[in-house]
């Protein structure tokens, strides 16, 4: 079975440790990134199936980050975790796959990117370098 690989893009060190271990435990393989720089830099070297992306990031918004990842990688789906309700109505949100404000009950992240990657799987998809 080959296992998805999931990008973690979120500027507080404990959510990216918890998500890690989390979602490792459900068989997934994690890559993390602490700012938009550092996500940049590794979906250039990297494929993944799956972002999960923070809205607030230190130097470059998570929204801003969204916008360039659709625009460059219009394949790749993007979950928006964010401890904040208000942005789902935000027009620029809309450009996610998902939207999940944090809780320390990760059961709907963790429905949400099974939803998030069987619709991809089923659409297929082609990787394209950002």
């Amino acid at each position: 079975m080959i296992m998805s690989r999931i990008l973690v893009v979120d500027d507080e060190s404990s959510i990216r440790l918890l998500y890690s271990h989390e979602l490792a435990d459900e068989g997934y393989e994690i890559a993390t990134a602490a700012n938009a720089a550092d996500a940049v830099e590794l979906l250039r070297r990297d494929d993944f199936d799956l972002i999960l992306l923070d809205i607030k990031l230190k130097n470059e918004s998570g929204l801003e980050l969204l916008q360039r990842i659709v625009k460059e990688r219009h394949n790749l789906p993007v979950i928006l975790c964010t401890a904040f309700s208000c942005y789902k109505d935000d027009f620029s949100a809309w450009l996610a796959d998902g939207y999940v404000v944090k809780s320390s009950d990760l059961q709907e992240l963790k429905d949400e990117i099974r939803r998030v990657l069987a619709k991809k799987s089923s659409r297929g998809t082609t990787h394209k370098q950002m």
